[in-house]
């Protein structure tokens, strides 16, 4: 794998937000923007852990300039809470919603709100959140939304969104994942139809696994066991190179909105342009869920309003 690391373009001046940036795909990516230059927000559900990721990050690039919210996307009234603080500040130039629930419950879960709690963390919090901060974008900002090779193995069920009829923990985070993919791409549609100098960008980071990730302290910390069971996963890389898609996404000159990146050998490798399921892409099915979206959040995703 020579191509790890790739030369991102210089990135001082500028700011992002990342969310789930204390650990995973979410801290290299952050730590890759800090390390070009750019001010970035880390933002995740726990004090400690952002504090050690800021930490982390700081140890290898003193001057790095990082900052830490607490945002719990599971939770409504969280996010309002965070998105009114960064509504304070300088726009942003680029948002990675990063932040999932990969370890699913086994049994279904509820959030505070009331909602199936995958959904909630990995869907309906993102849709809040970016509902209130696209309009706070500078001009030619992206987004750019974590999806899933699962999209590709499991269906979407429009009727069941909430899985009261029938809960598995792998639909909940397969579903999750196909209906961000499918907001993703209905965001950079609507965009467009606005004519707002914003784009969206969805990726998918292959199979990126800890026990292939560098060690960091108080970030990834596997034990031995792990690292030996996952180094026999050749068809696997390391959180550190699937954090490389997003930024390709987030930062390269030649990619454009409604676009989807992923690995080049699908489940590893340098980022590569790929077609995403036909269920991601569907406009009437995006248009209803967007709709299921506004109503269960209570939050209207008014593009270019």
């Amino acid at each position: 794998m020579t191509w790890y690391p790739l030369a991102l373009p210089p990135q001082a001046g500028r700011r992002f937000l990342v969310t789930g940036a204390n650990a995973g795909l979410g801290f290299f990516t952050a730590a890759r923007l800090a390390a070009a230059g750019a001010h970035v927000v880390l933002a995740g559900r726990s004090a400690e852990r952002l504090d050690a990721a800021r930490s982390a990050i700081r140890e290898v690039r003193p001057a790095a300039s990082v900052e830490a919210i607490v945002i719990d996307l599971s939770s409504q009234a969280s996010v309002l809470r965070a998105t009114d603080a960064l509504l304070d500040v300088e726009p942003f130039d680029g948002i990675v919603a990063n932040a999932g629930m990969v370890h699913t419950p086994r049994t279904r879960e509820l959030s505070v709100d009331g909602d199936e709690l995958v959904l909630a963390t990995n869907v309906l919090g993102h849709f809040t959140m970016l509902a209130r901060l696209v309009p706070h974008l500078t001009l030619g900002a992206r987004v750019v939304s974590l999806g899933s090779l699962s999209s590709r193995l499991s269906t979407f069920r429009m009727s069941d969104l909430q899985l009261e009829h029938g809960y598995d923990s792998w639909r909940a985070y397969a579903q999750s994942k196909i209906a961000t993919q499918i907001l993703g791409f209905e965001l950079d549609r609507r965009l467009r139809a606005a004519g707002v100098a914003v784009s969206s960008v969805v990726v998918q980071p292959g199979y990126s696994i800890g026990g292939l990730t560098p060690t960091v302290p108080g970030v990834n910390e596997p034990d031995r066991a792990k690292r030996l069971r996952d180094s026999f996963q050749l068809w696997a890389q390391g959180k550190h190179r699937g954090a490389e898609v997003a930024l390709h996404a987030l930062t390269a000159p030649d990619v454009t909105g409604g676009q989807y990146w992923g690995p080049q050998l699908l489940t590893r490798g340098r980022p590569s342009l790929q077609r995403p399921t036909r269920t991601s892409t569907n406009e009437k099915l995006a248009a209803r869920f967007w709709t299921f979206a506004e109503e269960t959040t209570g939050r209207e995703f008014a593009v270019g309003a």
